[in-house]
């Protein structure tokens, strides 16, 4: 080993383990004449192709379908994914290393996936993108060829559990077993037919009512005899995630649903090492309250009030208009603010503020969002001021490429033992309103943490330096 070229302190410590009996592993020191190896985490290659299943087949899921097939045949770009137009800094500032991250990481090529999925109506994924009416006819006409290839199969659903919508294409069976059995069932055809080496499951379905973990949910034991006995606390989503990680395959819950995040589920995952992350994709809204308030605590402004309205009239806006839909949405949406400001820590800032949200359907709107904040803040001495947002957003346009970049990493993790061995993927947390963690934490909602996180653990992969901010040794 040649010692001359490292650090003194760092010399001395690898000169002791190698003639004592201790062992020294050194990955943190990088430097131009040091020759020291990087501990890097075992990643298998993105070999073959990766199936891709979404739950639901409406506006989300066909978006970025069409998106993919349209940007594969270099007629748009992938505006808005980190996997693909992201970049990630390596070392220090001075270094001016910046690599794309789909080129820092080994990822999947968009090239290689391949969809299927479930909805309860039967249109081809073209048919269903029309009805949708989120891309305009010129960006569909160009892969009009490739959407009509696409049919859904038929789906878990009950109307128990989603009122608002009914529709023909549903799948029959004696028990819950039996249709996680059909799911499973369609999950082995898909990854056959495609030829797919590897495959993820991701729900784009509509929000269900509002639930809470139950005896069913407690152990893997009792959540199997409750799908034998058609246990009503287990809804459809729970029923697709069970089938996902029974065979292996990572699972990501797009919408705000108690899903993987109850005991037996958790246990599952742990127990296949399948990757699981959720919940509810940020895209309008809450995107803007978690660019907002963080700067407000940054700054030490206080708040006492903030009203949120919305109003959007695609399918998932019609779902929400029942009041047990909306109670799921409010409690993923109404956390953000508590766990970002911590009125408990900065009573004098943030303690009873009020936060109320509304969301209202309002079918003209389709699936141009109109997200409108009223912000009632107060700064020096006191006095107060006020902050007015208007985001007149596309749902869709802001979901599809979450879903493209989830699915990407969903599988990174599933070819990285020492990150599917964890479970839950709390890096992922930057794509959701309400973020899985380990039961005993508290979720991270500050979007810029949430990122900070997320390049750390893509640094960690690859046995590069955690960026921490410091930056004291340019002044040395």
């Amino acid at each position: 080993m040649a010692y001359s070229r490292m650090p003194k302190g760092i010399a001395i410590f690898a000169r002791l383990a190698q003639d004592g009996n201790f062992r020294l592993t050194i990955s943190s020191f990088v430097g131009k004449d040091c020759n020291v190896p990087k501990k890097t985490v075992k990643i298998d290659k993105p070999e073959g192709k990766l199936g891709v299943m979404t739950c639901g087949m409406g506006a989300v899921a066909t978006t970025f379908i069409a998106g993919v097939e349209t940007i594969r045949r270099n007629l748009a770009r992938p505006i808005g994914s980190l996997t693909q137009m992201g970049t990630i800094r390596l070392g220090k500032r001075t270094d001016r290393r910046a690599p794309l991250i789909k080129d820092f990481v080994p990822l999947a090529g968009m090239e290689d996936l391949v969809f299927s999925g479930w909805d309860i109506f039967p249109d081809s994924c073209y048919g269903a993108a029309k009805k949708a009416g989120v891309l305009n006819d010129s960006h569909l006409n160009e892969v009009k060829d490739f959407l009509e290839e696409i049919h859904p199969l038929p789906a878990v659903f009950n109307r128990k559990y989603v009122k608002k919508l009914n529709g023909p294409n549903v799948k029959r069976g004696k028990t819950k077993m039996d249709l996680a059995k059909q799911l499973m069932e369609d999950i082995q055809a898909f990854r056959e037919k495609s030829g797919a080496s590897r495959m993820v499951v991701i729900w784009c379905g509509s929000t269900e009512i509002f639930m809470k973990p139950g005896p069913v949910h407690q152990s893997i034991a009792s959540f199997e005899k409750g799908l034998r006995a058609s246990d009503p606390g287990i809804p459809p989503s729970m029923i697709y995630a069970y089938a996902a990680l029974k065979l292996g395959v990572p699972f990501a819950n797009g919408a705000p649903n108690l899903t993987t995040d109850v005991p037996a589920l958790l246990q599952l995952a742990l127990e296949n090492k399948v990757p699981i992350c959720g919940k509810d994709f940020k895209t309008g809204q809450t995107l803007m309250k978690t660019i907002i308030a963080p700067g407000l605590k940054a700054r030490m402004i206080g708040l006492n009030g903030w009203f949120s309205t919305n109003i959007l009239g695609n399918r998932d806006g019609e779902v929400l208009d029942d009041p047990q839909s909306f109670r799921t949405k409010e409690e993923s949406k109404l956390s953000v603010l508590e766990y970002i400001l911590q009125p408990d820590t900065y009573p004098e800032l943030y303690k009873d503020f009020y936060h109320k949200v509304r969301i209202n359907y309002y079918p003209p709107s389709g699936d141009n969002k109109e997200g409108w904040d009223n912000i009632d803040i107060f700064g020096w001495l006191g006095y107060p001021m006020q902050i007015k947002i208007d985001f007149l957003c596309r749902d869709s346009i802001l979901a599809a490429p979450i879903v493209l970049d989830l699915i990407l990493f969903m599988d990174l993790a599933q070819r990285c033992p020492d990150m599917a061995r964890k479970g839950i993927q709390e890096w992922l947390s930057f794509y959701f309103k309400s973020p899985m963690c380990a039961p005993n934490l508290y979720p991270e909602h500050d979007l810029f943490i949430q990122l900070m996180k997320l390049k750390n653990t893509l640094r960690y992969l690859r046995g590069e330096e955690m960026i921490t901010h410091l930056g004291l040794e340019y002044y040395d």
